[in-house]
């Protein structure tokens, strides 16, 4: 091995629905990754990271073996592959929402199975057979679980009695005309690392400095900066009457008697709040995108 090579942060990235918003997220972070779709090793513009991508599936194992120093994944193939790693951070983030992914038992409309007890000695279809065989076992349940290797919904009932799949909004179980017994479990991706990497200490603070970024770019998600001028007798009545103005930063300008403004809000609220700024005295009103907020 030369001495001399510089040292870097071996980082595991799913393939699959995560793969964009993944990227998206690390792009705000200010970390660019390129060459994806020609490879699984692509590239990105900071020396000291080398990128893996991986099914989600198995992100988890790499790290707690060392293979990687840290990765993203979901919190369910973590507790399915029952890995011991550190668990950094949580962010509920997916390809179409911002609320985490739910795996469910589901059973067809017209089963007679209304219960986890009801589940005794039929046979369940899975890709997460660890997850299930748990939730199982804490239930006093004895079932035969099957790996799934894919299109689970289309299994009931000609070759299994049910499914554990995953669901954001439940519209795909329903499609295929089945009904949710039970939830399992919610999962969120995690950003995870290796005990022996954290141990380090050029890879703990690069780890560090990957887990303030990414949480930063996490947090502007949604969000919008605004700023304002404002004569300063109206500051107080703009404050109540616009509680989403949270702590807000005041300044004073040149013109005595004017305060400029400013904020964090959620974007979603902009189009109503502006307006009544405008009509409480606000002048120079400026919207302006986010990429990190850091607290």
């Amino acid at each position: 091995m030369n001495d001399t090579a510089k040292p870097v942060l071996r980082v595991g990235l799913p393939t699959g629905s995560l793969q964009e918003p993944t990227f998206a997220l690390f792009a705000k972070a200010g970390f660019n990754i390129s060459g994806a779709s020609r490879s699984y090793k692509p590239s990105v513009d900071d020396p000291e990271l080398v990128i893996r991508l991986l099914r989600a599936q198995e992100i988890s194992r790499y790290v707690e073996h060392g293979f990687l120093d840290c990765g993203l994944t979901g919190k369910d193939w973590i507790e399915n592959n029952g890995s011991d790693v550190a668990r950094l951070c949580e962010m509920t983030f997916s390809k179409t929402s911002s609320v985490p992914t739910r795996w469910v038992i589901a059973v067809p409309e017209d089963s007679p199975i209304r219960s986890v007890r009801d589940l005794e000695g039929k046979v369940i279809a899975t890709e997460a057979v660890e997850m299930t065989r748990r939730f199982l076992e804490q239930h006093g349940v004895a079932a035969k679980i099957e790996f799934s290797w894919g299109a689970t919904e289309v299994k009931v009932p000609d070759l299994v009695d049910a499914i554990v799949d995953v669901t954001e909004t439940g519209s795909s179980l329903r499609a295929n005309k089945l009904r949710i017994l039970e939830t399992i479990m919610e999962s969120s991706p995690q950003l995870i690392a290796n005990h022996a990497a954290l141990g380090d200490a050029w890879k703990k603070a690069k780890i560090d400095t990957l887990v303030m970024l990414l949480l930063g770019a996490f947090n502007a998600r949604d969000k919008v900066g605004l700023k304002m001028n404002l004569p300063e007798m109206l500051l107080p009545a703009l404050l109540e009457a616009l509680p989403a103005l949270r702590n807000p930063t005041i300044g004073q300008l040149a013109t005595e008697g004017w305060l400029a403004v400013e904020t964090i809000i959620d974007e979603k609220i902009v189009r109503e709040i502006i307006p009544k700024l405008k009509e409480l005295g606000a002048e120079g009103i400026i919207e302006y995108p986010l990429n990190k907020v850091v607290y």
